[in-house]
């Protein structure tokens, strides 16, 4: 069973997202939080497998925050958002399902993301057009995309780009 935390800061988006999760019995959420704080604080209580979080949250704090913390935590994430940065962001998240969203598109984003986790290589059926999963780049192999940096001092600046685009 995978063990996971929804991170929403939407009361009722969060509880609909809850029930589409457990629809499938293979899949328990442990928790859900609304911010950074409570993020942090349901990460150490219930040690989730994995979170879904929301790029927008309470409190003036972001998804980006909380991944970051839950990266530390080495608690895999997975954004659920209603608009995804343009860049890939594998140095912070498995990848960014977009909303508006089907129990069907949930259901096949959680299993990429096990079998990412558990480092499975498994055929899949056609992901959902609104489900992106990010590359990790391995030492020694050609860069994927050009232009992405997947270093921590490019993680500020990129952050800076998506939320100064988002304000725009």
């Amino acid at each position: 069973m995978l063990r996971i935390m929804i991170v929403e800061d939407d009361g009722p988006l969060a509880t609909t997202l809850k029930y589409l999760v457990e629809d499938n019995p293979r899949y328990q959420v442990v928790a859900i939080a609304d911010d950074l704080d409570s993020a942090v604080e349901c990460a150490g209580r219930y040690r989730p497998d994995l979170a879904l979080v929301d790029l927008h949250l309470a409190h003036g704090t972001t998804g980006f925050s909380v991944a970051v913390r839950l990266h530390d935590d080495d608690i895999p994430v997975l954004f659920v958002t209603g608009r995804a940065p343009d860049f890939p962001m594998p140095d912070l998240a498995l990848g960014c399902l977009m909303k508006p969203f089907t129990a069907e598109d949930i259901h096949r984003g959680l299993a990429v993301a096990e079998d990412v986790m558990r480092g499975r290589e498994t055929f899949r059926q056609r992901l959902p057009e609104n489900l992106t999963f990010y590359e990790v780049k391995v030492e020694g192999e050609e860069q994927q995309e050009p232009g992405f940096i997947p270093s921590r001092p490019s993680l500020k600046t990129r952050l800076e780009h998506w939320i100064a685009g988002t304000q725009a």
